[in-house]
């Protein structure tokens, strides 16, 4: 079982790591040199480590929530100029990422294990919706609005993205809407509703944890 268990993250990594290769055309602008140093000039080989994700192997609780952990540049000072970016997303049964958008990276994201109802909408309003099983890819186009839903109500799902950008941003649709201070007036129109509807919606996503 344990041998099973390291091949499959071994495959995991493996397909992820394919992924990054094949998307690090795009998103970021060429550098001129290997890589871009930080300001104090010190690089040795921790420059190029990221620690971040041992937590994911270190036999810690599951999480209780949706869960993001994340590889950018904020994170990873050494992906500046190398166009490339990792997430980990972890799903509890019944969680979802909610629609959001990354204006400077497309999306390849690989299941680990579990199941996950993924989609996303194009710029004609088309929805293109698939169920993951762990193994698959399923790849969400630069800009667009899309989610990830674990219908699951027993069991987790585990997914890896990958992106060709090491700043891909992330547009949270909800938080965008309804967390930003757009007017009630100007939401209510927009959605063709009233004024305390938009007011329940805010105060829903403010009392959120």
């Amino acid at each position: 079982m344990a041998s099973r268990t390291s091949s499959l993250k071994f495959f995991s990594l493996l397909i992820c790591s394919i992924a990054i290769v094949q998307m690090a055309t795009a998103g970021d602008p060429d550098i001129i040199t290997d890589f871009i140093a930080p300001p104090n000039g010190t690089v040795d080989g921790n420059f190029f480590t990221y620690t971040g994700f041992r937590v994911l192997v270190g036999g810690g609780p599951p999480p209780t929530a949706f869960k993001v952990l994340k590889a950018t540049l904020a994170e990873f000072p050494s992906l500046n100029g190398q166009s490339v970016s990792y997430a980990v997303l972890q799903f509890p049964s019944g969680t979802t990422n909610p629609p959001h958008t990354h204006p400077r990276s497309a999306e390849l994201l690989f299941l680990v294990g579990g199941t996950l109802e993924v989609g996303f909408v194009d710029t004609k309003n088309n929805l293109f919706t698939q169920t993951l099983q762990a193994g698959d890819l399923f790849v969400f186009p630069k800009g667009l609005a899309h989610f990830q839903y674990n219908a699951d109500s027993q069991n987790p799902a585990l997914a890896i993205s990958a992106f060709g950008s090491a700043n891909a941003g992330t547009v949270s649709i909800p938080s965008t809407l309804f967390a930003t201070g757009i007017d009630d007036n100007v939401l209510a129109i927009s959605f063709k509703t009233d004024v305390a509807t938009i007011q329940k919606l805010k105060a829903g996503l403010a009392a959120k944890p």
